[in-house]
């Protein structure tokens, strides 16, 4: 029987790796429901070359224009928030949570109440949401399947039976397109520069991100949420090659670590597929003696400070992880539009969350709305101050 699957956010990188995993196996999948922000052109097309019974276009103003490239084919358009609430609703098998950003967070909570199994690449969801979300899919029996390359590589070697032997687990990490920059010269990094991840292709949001590692701070909180892990349990370890996605540490010495190519086709496929491991793969093969050699140094606080941000941001206040994503969202999009520098985006994250009063939220509407207003808050820091 064909696993019934909805892809959120269809169109972006993840999306359309989803979406070529099922091109190359569509006696597997049968798609259920694809939505898009604003991209309505590749959306009408993926839904008619897989056959999609619903779509939804997230920015309504599109609407029109999804109508009529899809008059006269059975697929149901939808749009705004409802829309995606709607597809959420249907309670597909497999749901690919693949929006960016906060924006996910509502149609994957959804998704969960709905009894789908969560393929979460919206790391906002465990960021800003950790607790309800774990607390949320226990309660449906939904499984949380991690298709972040670092996450989906802790799953695959994280022994729960012997979960009381687990001494660290590891995070790798690239170390981005400026590892070897002089520390005083990042300040001086343009848009055109950050948005060039040396292994990953990637959105411009998410390579920002990863070229500051504010993206593996926010990983150290999705892997505390997703594995019930300590976060002084939790490391990063730069490794420039991409190899070796992540490694779970034991007591008794042994490390256990998954490589492959850097290709998130990889981790995708083996949450679409689990509990079973794919049959074949759409990646080239590891060839380590072609590769040669694989390099390791230590994650360096001082040229990446947002670790460490990320990391303490779990000893406080649920609504800490709320401020730290709101701010870091805004500022990279002041800095994409070079309205900021490089390295305010730090600054603005660590004055965003000294600044507020920090609390717990109990529901996701509440969450949703501190999100904004937070947004709000951060883009007026921003207009207030010559960053």
């Amino acid at each position: 029987m064909k696993k019934t699957i909805t892809i959120f956010g269809s169109t972006g990188s993840i999306g359309k790796s989803t979406i070529n995993i099922i091109q190359n196996s569509p006696e597997k999948y049968d798609v259920l429901g694809l939505t898009a922000r604003h991209n309505y052109k590749l959306l009408a097309e993926q839904a008619i070359s897989l056959n999609a019974k619903y779509v939804c276009i997230a920015e309504e103003k599109y609407l029109g224009d999804l109508k009529n490239l899809l008059s006269g084919e059975k697929i149901k358009v939808l749009a705004g928030v409802s829309g995606l609430c709607e597809i959420a609703d249907l309670g597909s098998k497999l749901v690919v949570a693949a929006i960016v950003g906060s924006a996910g967070l509502l149609a994957t909570f959804k998704s969960i109440q709905a009894g789908s199994d969560i393929a979460l690449a919206n790391k906002e969801s465990l960021v800003c949401a950790g607790k309800l979300f774990i607390n949320e899919a226990k309660k449906h029996r939904v499984k949380l399947l991690p298709t972040d390359s670092e996450h989906n590589a802790i799953f695959q070697v994280f022994e729960e039976s012997n979960r009381d032997q687990i001494e660290k687990i590891t995070l790798t990490a690239s170390g981005g397109p400026f590892l070897n920059m002089p520390i005083e010269q990042l300040k001086t990094v343009t848009p055109e520069q950050a948005t060039k991840h040396p292994n990953w292709n990637m959105g411009k949001k998410i390579t920002v991100d990863c070229s500051n590692m504010v993206n593996k701070g926010l990983e150290i909180i999705e892997a505390h949420y997703l594995f019930n892990i300590p976060a002084e349990q939790i490391e990063v370890l730069i490794h420039p090659q991409s190899i070796i996605h992540s490694m779970v540490t034991y007591k008794d010495g042994s490390t256990l670590a998954q490589l492959g190519p850097p290709d998130m086709r990889t981790p995708i496929s083996y949450a679409m597929d689990w509990p079973k491991r794919p049959e074949k793969s759409l990646v080239a093969k590891l060839d380590l003696a072609k590769i040669g050699h694989l390099t390791f140094q230590e994650c360096d606080i001082k040229r990446f400070p947002a670790v460490k941000i990320c990391k303490d941001s779990l000893a406080l206040a649920d609504d800490a992880k709320i401020i730290l994503n709101a701010a870091n969202e805004i500022a990279v999009e002041n800095f994409l539009e070079n309205k900021i520098n490089y390295t305010s985006i730090t600054k603005i994250i660590e004055k965003m969350m000294s600044s507020q009063k920090i609390s717990s939220s109990n529901s996701i509407e509440e969450i949703i709305k501190k999100d904004s207003e937070y947004r709000t808050k951060t883009q007026e820091y921003i207009d207030g101050n010559n960053l």
